[in-house]
Formats: structure tokens, C-alpha cells, sequence
């Protein structure tokens, strides 16, 4: 591990031993994106509340939690949604599902990747236009491109198969770029949208991980 999974894997084992301001870090890291993940799935007036739920639960829950960065977004991330789902059942809404999921099994992504990210874009403009996505295309995108996961994390947080959610992801990402083609208040298209996370043994060339810090910096 480099950089900031390093820090952030540091900053739970110390949350996990009560370290109040190790837990501020974990919080500050993973928070963001976390919420831009909740907003997805119940929209933007409740999302900050879902959140707090996710995080208290997180913290009650934390001292149980076994294994390092990557581990722990997929477990918050996990958290996030069943109190998201929990919060849809209570308001007896359900979110729109583009479509029919089971379809995706098996099929496997004309690619991996995504590009580089929408620098041109707010967070909350990006959002928004990902809200429109059918909701398997948009958490797909939100998982592996905001939240950061790997295909197999992303996939035991929704409960699928790897290969589907990222067949969900790149059939997302080139909707959304089409949106941000018929968007006016996008300059840039998909030019920056950063690359999906690929599983932990894969290459990492100094030049990606010098981009994932300025632009978690960035986020931060």
C-alpha cells in the first residue's frame, strides 16, 4: 500500500484502539464520498441524515472490523446503503431501477476504465447528472469511481457478481457522457473522470498514484 490507503489504514487500526482524532481522519476521509454515494440512493434532503445514521453505526461498530483501506470503504459503503435502503422501506419509497439487473450477469465490460475525471464539474452537478442513471448504472458508478472501490468490492456491496456491476459501471459511465454531451454547463465531458479502481494487485505506477493523492487532496 502507498499514500493515502497507507494513512488511512493506520488511521482505523488507531480508531479501532480509541483514538478520537484518528477517527476525525477516518471520518474526513471517507465521508464525501460516502454521502455522495447516499445521495444517490435517497436523494439530496436526506442524505446528510442517512449519513449520520451510517456513521454512528459505523462507529459502534468499528472495534469488530477486520482489514485495511480498501476494506473498510467497502464496509462503510455497506453500512451506507442498508441505511439508505432502511430509510426507503421507512418513507415507502423505492428507488428506480433502470431496467432489468439480472441481465448484466456474466456479461463482461467493453473495458474497465473509464477514462479521467470531470475536473470541469462540481461534485454537485456530477451528482446530479449521475442520479439520472438507471440505479444499478449510477451505484455501480458511484462505488467504483467516487467511493473508490475494486469490481469485487463494489460487488459484495451490492450483493453481485463482479463481472455485472462492471458491465452497470461502463454501460453508466457512457450515459453519463452523453449527458454531460447535451449538458451546457459542461466544459469538459468526460476528460476527467478518474479511473475505476482495479483490484489490489494490479500495476501501480507512480504517475496514477500521484493522481490519486492530488485529487483525494482535492476532495478532502
Amino acid at each position: 500500500m502507498l499514500g493515502d490507503d497507507a494513512e488511512l489504514t493506520a488511521a482505523v487500526l488507531a480508531a479501532q484502539d480509541g483514538n478520537e482524532t484518528a477517527f476525525r481522519t477516518v471520518y474526513r476521509a471517507v465521508h464525501p464520498r460516502l454521502l455522495g454515494y447516499v445521495r444517490t440512493l435517497v436523494g439530496d434532503p436526506d442524505a446528510e441524515d442517512v449519513a449520520s445514521e451510517a456513521w454512528l453505526q459505523i462507529a459502534r461498530d468499528l472495534e469488530r472490523f477486520e482489514g485495511d483501506a480498501d476494506r473498510f470503504r467497502g464496509w462503510a459503503a455497506r453500512i451506507a446503503r442498508n441505511r439508505a435502503l432502511d430509510h426507503i422501506r421507512m418513507r415507502g419509497r423505492r428507488p428506480a431501477i433502470g431496467g432489468d439487473e439480472t441481465e448484466l450477469t456474466g456479461r463482461p465490460a467493453e473495458s474497465d476504465t473509464a477514462g479521467e475525471a470531470m475536473e470541469s464539474l462540481s461534485t454537485d452537478h456530477t451528482l446530479s447528472l449521475i442520479a439520472r442513471l438507471p440505479q444499478d448504472q449510477a451505484e455501480a458508478v458511484v462505488l467504483r469511481v467516487v467511493v473508490g472501490l475494486d469490481a469485487k468490492t463494489a460487488a459484495e456491496t451490492l450483493g453481485k457478481r463482479p463481472g455485472a456491476v462492471r458491465t452497470a459501471a461502463h454501460r453508466g459511465l457512457k450515459r453519463l457522457a452523453e449527458l454531460l454531451g447535451d449538458d451546457p454547463e459542461s466544459t469538459g465531458g468526460l476528460d476527467g473522470l478518474p479511473p475505476q479502481r482495479e483490484p489490489r494487485d494490479a500495476a501501480v505506477t507512480s504517475a496514477s498514484v500521484t493522481h490519486m493523492r492530488a485529487r483525494t487532496q482535492k476532495d478532502m
